[in-house]
């Protein structure tokens, strides 16, 4: 009998010594959704994927507090409905560790509430100036445009590089979808037009199930603008364009705020229609961006991308999603918790080495500079991928310190 009690006892002693270390293993979840249908899904899904190679590499070397990381998600399908019912499932019954948005403006901005009221730190992928309309303070947004001005910062290149041509342009018409980037993004547009001087001659937004643009272009044709700023996303960006080659639009300068032609997949599609137009971008091979780390980082995604069926290049979102990982991963390490308070004060005054440059959060969590580019898309020939890679095709016209071509102006010069 005693023989009996001691086994028992010996067995009972082993479990519940087991029992932290079956703790300690559990993963630490970190939550999100992410477009993986609809508009945004070329960038989206290719977001996701750098995301699971920092999970699989992170994994690889211990984890994080000495626990493996799991991430969970769901499709939101591009659309911003669902993300109230994503992201409360994610707290309330998946009950993750961590939280952090998805890829957009349009998907960051829905979410926000709900995280507000449960008081999580909440990292942004992309978004632009979304804390602008809610002020809470455990927001930080990993993605470039930032400064003191959010808005103007993402379309400040495009002035920049309209402004000191000749003839100088007088004139803009402002157009975008009735959603909440294309809001901020024409809202910083408008500020900058006026700081130089230009007349606004057009400035309408039309829905986001838009589906025909020559109606639009025609309108914006017929008060004759030198410059014409679009802030749209993936598919009306598309339609824009080839309106715009439909009518034969003859703006000095065409582009600005056209979410979508970072995409390799869109570039390919569109080929020698994008010649001419100026737009934003957030990362190129170029100068300082062409860290030996963020290029390590482009043969791993790219030796994943094409089995994926994902972005081939994976210049623009990629290495923003595996920083938002980092700097995620930094903050932890450096708290040494998952204390929600604590790593919210950790990224608010330290930081962050990512394979996007050194990141350092202001008080409304954007960026403390910005680091927005302006190209130009110059003698693209054919649908090839290929061409693409290389920097005379996509033209860095701004910020000088990365210039590495001059722009051709006005834009039907670029078409011919």
């Amino acid at each position: 009998m005693l023989k009996r009690l001691g086994g028992a006892l010996l067995a009972a002693s082993f479990l519940f010594a087991g029992a932290p270390t079956a703790r300690a293993a559990d993963p630490i979840t970190i939550g999100f959704g992410m477009a993986l249908t609809g508009g945004l899904a070329p960038n989206g899904k290719a977001a996701l994927l750098a995301m699971q190679i920092w999970e699989e590499e992170i994994n690889a070397t211990g984890g994080l507090l000495g626990r493996p990381v799991k991430l969970v998600f769901y499709d939101d399908q591009s659309n911003p409905s669902t993300i109230p019912g994503i992201y409360t499932k994610l707290l309330d019954v998946d009950k993750v560790d961590l939280v952090i948005s998805g890829y957009a403006t349009n998907m960051i901005a829905p979410a926000l509430p709900v995280i507000m009221q449960h008081k999580r730190t909440f990292l942004g992928l992309l978004g632009l100036a979304v804390n602008s309309e809610f002020n809470y303070p455990n927001y930080f947004s990993v993605g470039p445009t930032g400064g003191p001005h959010p808005k103007q910062s993402f379309s400040k290149g495009f002035f920049e590089v309209a402004m000191p041509q000749n003839p100088k342009p007088q004139t803009i018409a402002i157009v975008g979808a009735d959603a909440e980037f294309p809001r901020n993004a024409i809202e910083g547009a408008r500020e900058l037009a006026k700081e130089a001087g230009l007349k606004v001659v057009y400035d309408k937004s039309y829905p986001p199930t838009t589906s025909d643009y020559t109606p639009i272009v025609r309108g914006i044709q017929a008060t004759s603008p030198d410059l014409v700023f679009v802030a749209s996303y993936p598919p009306d960006t598309v339609g824009m364009i080839r309106a715009a080659s439909e009518v034969g639009l003859k703006a000095k300068l065409f582009g600005g705020g056209m979410v979508g032609l970072q995409a390799t997949a869109i570039k390919t599609q569109l080929g020698p229609l994008l010649n001419g137009i100026v737009d934003f971008d957030f990362w190129q091979p170029v100068g300082s961006y062409a860290t030996p780390e963020a290029l390590d980082f482009l043969k791993r995604y790219q030796a994943k991308s094409a089995a994926a069926g994902v972005d081939l290049l994976g210049f623009y979102l990629p290495p923003f999603a595996y920083s938002d990982m980092q700097v995620l991963q930094q903050a932890v390490e450096g708290v040494g918790s998952l204390d929600q308070q604590k790593l919210a004060d950790y990224l608010r005054s330290h930081t962050f080495h990512t394979v996007a440059g050194d990141i350092t959060f202001g008080p409304s969590g954007e960026w403390t500079e910005s680091r927005v580019l302006e190209v130009q898309f110059q003698n693209v020939k054919g649908n090839d991928v290929e061409q693409f890679k290389d920097p005379k095709v996509e033209v860095v016209l701004y910020p000088p310190s990365l210039k590495n071509g001059n722009v051709i102006y006005p834009y039907l010069n670029a078409r011919q």
